[in-house]
């Protein structure tokens, strides 16, 4: 995703989230033991620390905001997840824009 305008990251990290998350149950594991375990937990946050960390701090128009900004993607892939692999909820349909939001608008 380095290769990507900031302006599409959004789009591309979701379209890249969902493929991994049809195609691995270990994932959906994770994030059931991570709700409930702190090692599991741990583990899911060393996932996002180390995969999402680097997308918003090449995506992200302002260095110190990168933490708070990853938080915010964070919370809307793992609400993603647990909703459409966890919980079985009809999936959201508008999760990109709101990512790109998070991580290149002035003010998420």
């Amino acid at each position: 995703m380095g290769a990507l305008p900031a302006k599409d990251v959004g789009r591309a990290l979701v379209t890249h989230f969902l493929a991994i998350w049809e195609q691995n149950e270990v994932l959906t594991a994770l994030l059931r033991v991570g709700a409930t375990n702190a090692a599991g937990a741990e583990r899911m946050q060393g996932i996002f620390r180390e995969q999402l960390l680097p997308i918003a701090e090449r995506a992200c128009p302002d260095p110190q905001q990168v933490p708070a900004r990853a938080a915010l993607v964070s919370s809307q892939l793992l609400g993603l997840a647990l909703t459409r692999y966890v919980l079985r909820i009809p999936s959201a349909v508008a999760l990109a824009p709101t990512v790109q939001r998070y991580l290149t608008a002035p003010s998420p």
